[in-house]
């Protein structure tokens, strides 16, 4: 269980420091580490392919991506705007929407939130990653399949728009 803290630590004031930094890179270094605690947090719990998707696709793929933008497109001067009151309020909004949602999850317990979503027992002697890989491809193939279509045309779609003519 203390792992578990040190963890949590390390996800909440990486994602603090990542807010309130004025540099767009470091901000998006602190989103990294973040995002590794909260893997090694799946680790713990024993939900190792969340973990491994977590820093694969987030951590490796997202946030490089956004670095990359971020280092090519030289934003540094239009990403220092000043916060207005709307960006202030919709913030407190979300906020306090995140919040409730915390106080409810932890006065039910995240058991009664997820019930019926999970045979247990099938993933202790399965293993997660077989079972979710099971799934994936059984009864979320469509689903699956719509998804990697989805992102071949964004993939298509940010070549287009990103296209210099010469």
């Amino acid at each position: 269980m203390p792992l578990f803290f040190v963890l949590a630590a390390i996800s909440v004031i990486s994602g603090l420091l990542m807010i309130t930094s004025r540099n767009p890179v470091t901000s998006v270094i602190w989103m990294i580490l973040s995002l590794m605690g909260v893997a090694g947090i799946f680790l713990t719990l024993g939900a190792e392919f969340l973990a491994i998707i977590q820093v694969l696709v987030y951590a490796g793929a997202i946030l490089v991506l956004f670095l990359f933008i971020i280092m090519l497109l030289n934003l540094r001067a239009e990403l220092v705007a000043s916060h207005t009151l709307p960006q202030k309020v919709v913030a407190a909004i979300l906020g306090a929407v995140l919040l409730y949602e915390v106080v409810v999850v932890s006065s039910t317990g995240v058991e009664e939130s997820v019930k019926g979503t999970v045979d247990v027992a099938k993933v202790a002697v399965q293993g997660n990653s077989e079972a979710v890989a099971r799934l994936l491809f059984s009864d979320f193939l469509f689903p699956f399949e719509i998804v990697s279509v989805l992102l071949l045309v964004a993939i298509v779609g940010a070549i287009i728009l990103g296209r210099k003519e010469f």
